[in-house]
């Protein structure tokens, strides 16, 4: 059935050049300097950088003890270079692989990432720990050298790096020439657009989203999967995923293997899915209460119509589970009882620790970004997922640099790989008030949102809770994702698995190397910090989906018959096979 349509703003973007004030000529003019700038502030950096100075040349003394810290530095690496301290005289930190080859133990190479390890340790130093400089600028200088840093890292250089001059001893320079080859790859791909490498060889409907299922609801904003039963009974409460639209939702039915959805229905449950559109221009004045309104709500319309009266156990992962947050409360508050628990996913309440995501969610920032997407009506893909990237550059940009165009190797493409390359666009006016009322006021944690004119609150919510936290977030980190233990003191089973934010929530059961930590807070029972809570709770090997399994049966009821694919009577026929139409749209 088609639910109700999109309203838009026709002058939500410009259409022409005629008409506008001088303040839309001043944004052109910003969002001119933010394709320069990649959507950063320079106003932002400017102004964290003169904070920092001013403060840091009003503070003599500690100019003194940086300077005796840079003695101090300079004295370990010689007398680790003579060979009369200890050697190395500092490691890498755990994170920081770039370093990680054998290679690198030998000399001179070994003084040269040392060197250049303390020299990023004095940084580090020099940029944090002053006071009186605002925590926002502070963290802004500190990020920000630390990628002028990672800019000028050894590694990143062919005459310092060990691991490319044996690559060039041994194959006699042609890794330089594959390298080569690889750039002039990825150049002929920003000129002549066509799909991502490492989507090559993966097809939709084949190798990923390929679990049956049915389109059984679709509207301008979401298309609604209902996937088809794998076992002769059901549980009779259906499962509702909502995921981000920050990305495609086949991150979660990915190959067979290490399909959540697909484990899921193997599990015995009737398993609904949501795909979000991909936005263009003409989505430009799409807010986030849309989201709510014709994505959660149209969504929780189709699936009464067509499994009955039974609650369903709701799913919301990343931005998709902030979204099911806000639902869920404004239900509580209506007196709408149609869920029967909640389980997040890598999904923030509050937002006053965010991660290193907040150094983008400053007023500066986003008003320049503010002014980028209005002159599109979107957010780019490649600057939402540039800003991820910047997150960890060692990793996601310089050392992928290094083995692509230095060691001439490229990585080979998997399905995680895939689905990361397909990205999505998020539309102007959500994506602003998603980060201003959010991340820049942290309105949901504060009783700020209104739904149909009311406040929502999280403590209204009276269903179980069921939330995952991954140890290595660093979109969701996942002492920020524990606060919701603050907001509703409900029945909350927290768990903390290894991983981060994709490959800790994929995690199937059989995957190697994987861990994780549970445990229940009951109603009632007194607050137990994160800290505290992590030395609590044991840690089990494994996955972490049998025991969600076991949690989602122990809130379901006694299994029945699956219910129909779709309801044509009461307007919900099937409208075409899984993986639908909107998960195509680039």
């Amino acid at each position: 059935m088609d639910v109700p349509t999109l309203v838009t703003s026709p002058q939500a973007t410009p259409a022409d050049g005629r008409g506008w004030s001088l303040a839309d000529l001043d944004r052109r003019v910003h969002a001119a300097q933010g394709h320069l700038t990649q959507g950063l502030s320079g106003s932002a950096l400017a102004l964290a950088f003169l904070d920092w100075a001013l403060h840091l040349a009003n503070a003599p003394y500690h100019q003194v003890d940086l300077a005796r810290l840079a003695v101090d530095h300079a004295r370990r690496w010689w007398w680790a270079a003579l060979g009369l301290g200890p050697s190395p005289c500092i490691e890498p930190a755990r994170s920081d692989h770039r370093f990680a080859s054998p290679a690198w133990q030998r000399q001179p190479f070994a003084l040269i990432e040392q060197g250049f390890l303390l020299q990023q340790a004095w940084w580090q130093a020099a940029t944090t720990g002053l006071p009186g400089v605002a925590k926002a600028h502070e963290d802004i200088v500190a990020f920000t050298m630390r990628q002028v840093l990672d800019v000028a890292s050894p590694s990143n250089l062919p005459w310092l790096n060990p691991e490319v001059l044996e690559a060039i001893w041994q194959t006699g320079g042609h890794n330089l020439l594959d390298g080569l080859a690889n750039l002039a790859a990825d150049i002929r791909r920003q000129v002549v657009p066509e799909p991502p490498e490492e989507i090559a060889g993966f097809r939709l409907g084949r190798d990923l989203a390929a679990t049956p299922g049915q389109v059984v609801a679709r509207n301008a904003l979401m298309e609604l999967i209902q996937y088809a039963p794998a076992t002769d009974t059901v549980r009779p409460e259906p499962v509702l995923i909502v995921p981000a639209w920050i990305m495609k939702y086949y991150i979660l039915d990915l190959s067979a293997q290490t399909s959540l959805i697909r484990w899921l229905v193997g599990q015995g449950h009737t398993v609904f899915c949501i795909s979000w559109r991909n936005p263009g221009a003409e989505m430009a004045d799409t807010g986030f209460d849309d989201y709510r309104r014709l994505g959660v709500m149209a969504a929780l319309e189709a699936i009464g119509a067509i499994a009955g009266p039974a609650r369903v156990h709701a799913v919301g992962y990343c931005l998709g589970g902030t979204l099911l947050s806000v639902a869920a409360a404004a239900m509580a508050g209506q007196g709408d009882d149609r869920l029967a628990s909640a389980t997040l996913f890598a999904a923030q309440t509050d937002f006053t620790e965010a991660g290193e995501l907040q150094l983008f969610t400053t007023e500066a920032q986003l008003a320049a970004l503010d002014d980028l997407m209005w002159e599109h009506g979107y957010l780019d893909a490649k600057q939402m997922a540039g800003a991820f990237q910047l997150l960890r550059s060692n990793d996601l940009i310089w050392s992928r640099l290094v083995r692509s165009y230095l060691l001439g190797q490229r990585d080979a493409p998997n399905e995680l790989m895939a689905w990361n390359a397909d990205t999505t666009r998020m539309p102007y006016r959500m994506h602003s008030e998603y980060l201003r009322r959010m991340f820049l006021n942290n309105d949901l944690a504060e009783g700020r949102i209104l739904v149909d004119g009311r406040p929502v609150s999280l403590a209204d919510i009276r269903v179980p809770f069921f939330v995952v936290g991954t140890e290595s977030d660093h979109v969701a980190p996942w002492r920020s994702v524990y606060k919701l233990l603050l907001l509703n003191d409900g029945d909350v089973t927290f768990v903390l698995t290894s991983g981060g934010h994709n490959a800790g929530i994929v995690s199937e059961p059989g995957h190697p190397h994987r861990h994780f930590r549970v445990r229940e807070q009951l109603r009632g029972e007194r607050y137990v910090g994160p800290d505290e809570w992590a030395e609590i709770a044991a840690k089990q090997e494994g996955s972490w989906w049998p025991v969600w399994g076991t949690w989602l049966d122990e809130h379901s009821g006694p299994p029945v018959a699956p219910p129909p694919m779709g309801a044509p009577t009461r307007g919900y026929p099937p409208l075409e096979a899984a993986p639908g139409r909107y998960v195509f749209e680039r």
